[in-house]
């Protein structure tokens, strides 16, 4: 199965472009998405900007705001990843302390479980293993919108943040990218039992 792969490489539209609705667009919003790839690629997730993405894509802010609620849904549209943070993490995050890392393990099991829903990210973390851009891209979402926002809601040092999140990659990795068995066709449940008391750990027991 070929595995398509978000653009990341540079870009810049036509000058010219007067901002709002162009008339005749048979679509804006995937307009603003491939804008948007070529703004993140270029200049990583911090520093992207939706007024930038605007500029990029020739249409007003408001426009973009219309689409998309916050600069990481449209990471998420424009990368075509599984889940949005902003929806994912509060159902993560909401329970109790005590139970937080078997969530989160199941969570990132059964999201990575759809061959429809993984696919893109596999893809897009390929691509940031041999693209530098892509890769500062990549580690600038996860670390600002993703590990910073639980690492701060639990109030859990980085570096235990970044050694839980490290164990899920891995498993990731292993079940669907070097298919080790008998990682790769075990059960999900079985492996939150046995990864979700040392993702806990980290997070502060």
């Amino acid at each position: 199965m070929t595995t398509e792969v978000p653009e990341v490489s540079g870009g810049r539209r036509r000058p010219g472009r007067p901002p709002g609705r162009r008339p005749g667009a048979a679509d804006t919003r995937g307009e603003i998405l491939a804008a948007a790839r070529r703004v993140f690629a270029e200049k990583g997730f911090d520093k992207a900007t939706i007024r930038g993405i605007a500029r990029e894509a020739g249409v007003d802010p408001a426009l973009v705001h219309h689409y998309f609620d916050s600069k990481e849904g449209m990471f998420v549209a424009a990368m075509r990843l599984p889940m949005d943070p902003s929806s994912a993490l509060p159902l993560i995050l909401s329970g109790p302390r005590e139970e937080v890392g078997e969530r989160l393990v199941r969570f990132i099991l059964t999201m990575t479980a759809d061959p429809a829903a993984r696919e893109p990210l596999l893809g897009l973390v390929r691509t940031a293993m041999v693209n530098e851009q892509a890769v500062g891209m990549v580690r600038e979402f996860f670390t600002t919108a993703v590990l910073g926002r639980v690492a701060e809601t639990l109030d859990v040092p980085p570096l235990r943040m970044e050694a839980a999140f490290a164990q899920l990659f891995g498993v990731v990795m292993t079940r669907y990218i070097l298919r080790l068995e008998p990682m790769a066709s075990a059960d999900v449940e079985e492996i939150v039992a046995l990864l979700g008391p040392t993702v806990q750990r980290y997070l502060g027991g």
